[in-house]
């Protein structure tokens, strides 16, 4: 019977069984590895934290104020050398080791936690450079895993390392073996799409997002003055607003800076980011659902221009072009759904009856749906019109929805639900239409799952 961390992907904090020195490579023959010298320097914070802590409350200040400067000088020097002591000591017992099956990290100086990362269930790679880390020459290796909120990673490794092991876990991951997994390397890529700082600019000011953030900043502000009529709560409520309207412009240019995407054997890859630089790679089969998206001012200034998102089990990451025109996102969407043309899906929907404007007067022109080859598709959204396509093999169960108003009007909604806890609904469609989808769908499903490709794709191939 397999253990709660072989089920979920990880795990769990037990006592160590192995020493500093002693590969627990005597469970399985993995060769145990330490990070990067330089990870003591990010560790040594920790302590350093728990000082700044003590030093706000009162009856310390009050008693440092009675010492005199040597003492305090003293202090100081000691509480550095006890962090860089904590930070290298908790270097020396952190340990990686890659088997065929699973990434297992051991770490902790006073509670010692092994995760056991299983292959299988690896949704995606991504290396993270930080800007400070860029500096120094090392990154960031993080895992999404299938079944977990926050990701496992390790930090921090060479570059060269990061990329090699990354390169090596997606291999083993496919279904190679661990022999062959090592001599792969990294897999070339080819080029498909590449965000320009112009397109990007422009894009992310004409974004509803940034619309809202301004109203929002405006009403807060007003009612600030307007309820409290005090000059600091209008500037805090100022202060909040203006945070908002650099999250939504200048912080997310930033992050989807010199956004490529690139298709690859290992999957495909994203890389982006202006100070903190980031490298994603989502194998073959993770993607559960694709949203192609035209907000408002996109459709009137530059009526081609999409913003493509995706849902990953277990990553939370879901974008994959911030901007892009229509046929490259096409060509985009293609590496993941390579039977789904954009325009045949769009001709296909089939708006909500007449009778749903009864239930959403405004927004019932919005909703369609349509099944069309491998892919559920709905759209919705009236700023922001977005359709959502979900694979068949990807849904995970598929529902009725109708309250006492839908069904007075005749009318149901269908909900499909996806591995990566999405839901993606087919509104106000008429009651006995939506049984037939249901029916339809849950058929459609079972045949996918039986013809998709496995998740070790490369065994496969290799069999051959």
């Amino acid at each position: 019977m397999r253990t709660d961390a072989e089920r979920t992907g990880r795990a769990s904090t037990e006592p160590a069984r192995t020493g500093p020195g002693m590969p627990g490579a005597g469970q399985t023959g993995a060769r145990e590895r330490r990070l990067h010298p330089v990870t003591p320097l990010r560790r040594a914070w920790a302590p350093l934290t728990a000082v700044v802590f003590l030093l706000k409350q009162d009856w310390i200040r009050e008693w440092l104020t009675d010492l005199d400067w040597g003492w305090l000088a003293a202090g100081g020097l000691l509480a550095v050398l006890a962090s860089a002591a904590y930070g290298a000591q908790s270097w020396r017992c952190t340990y990686y080791a890659l088997t065929a099956t699973e990434l297992r990290i051991r770490s902790g100086l006073f509670f010692r936690r092994t995760a056991h990362i299983r292959l299988e269930r690896l949704q995606a790679v991504e290396i993270a450079e930080p800007l400070l880390a860029r500096l120094v020459g090392v990154a960031k290796l993080k895992l999404d895993v299938i079944g977990t909120e926050a990701k496992d990673e390790l930090a921090y490794l060479g570059k060269r390392e990061a990329r090699e092991l990354r390169a090596e876990l997606l291999a083993l991951a496919a279904g190679f073996t661990p022999q062959d997994a090592q001599a792969a390397g990294e897999a070339p890529a080819r080029e498909l799409a590449r965000v320009a700082p112009k397109t990007l600019a422009t894009a992310v000011l004409l974004h509803n997002a940034v619309g809202w953030a301004l109203l929002t900043s405006a009403i807060g502000t007003v009612a600030a003055w307007w309820a409290l009529d005090s000059v600091w709560a209008i500037l805090a409520a100022a202060t909040t607003g203006l945070g908002l309207v650099w999250a939504a412009t200048g912080g997310r240019f930033m992050g989807e800076y010199d956004w490529t995407v690139a298709k690859s054997p290992d999957g495909l890859r994203l890389d982006h980011g202006l100070l903190d630089r980031k490298h994603e790679t989502v194998p073959p089969g993770r993607v559960q659902a694709v949203r192609v998206q035209r907000p408002l001012l996109w459709r009137m200034l530059h009526r081609d221009w999409v913003r493509v998102e995706l849902d990953v089990a277990g990553s939370d990451n879901s974008l994959l072009l911030p901007v892009a025109d229509t046929a490259t996102a096409q060509r985009v969407i293609a590496c993941i759904l390579p039977r789904t043309d954009l325009a045949e899906v769009r001709a296909a929907l089939r708006p909500a009856p007449r009778r749903a404007r009864g239930r959403a007067p405004v927004r019932a022109g919005c909703y369609a749906f349509a099944v069309h080859g491998e892919v559920f598709a709905a759209s919705s959204g009236l700023l922001t019109p977005t359709l959502s396509l979900v694979p068949h093999a990807k849904v995970q169960s598929v529902r009725g929805r109708q309250g006492p108003w839908k069904r007075a009007l005749g009318l149901r909604d269908v909900m499909v639900d996806t591995g990566a806890d999405t839901t993606v609904v087919a509104a106000l469609r008429p009651a006995d239409e939506a049984l037939e989808i249901i029916a339809g769908q849950a058929e459609r499903s079972r045949t996918g799952r039986q013809e998709a490709r496995p998740d070790r794709w490369m065994s496969e191939v290799l069999a051959k």
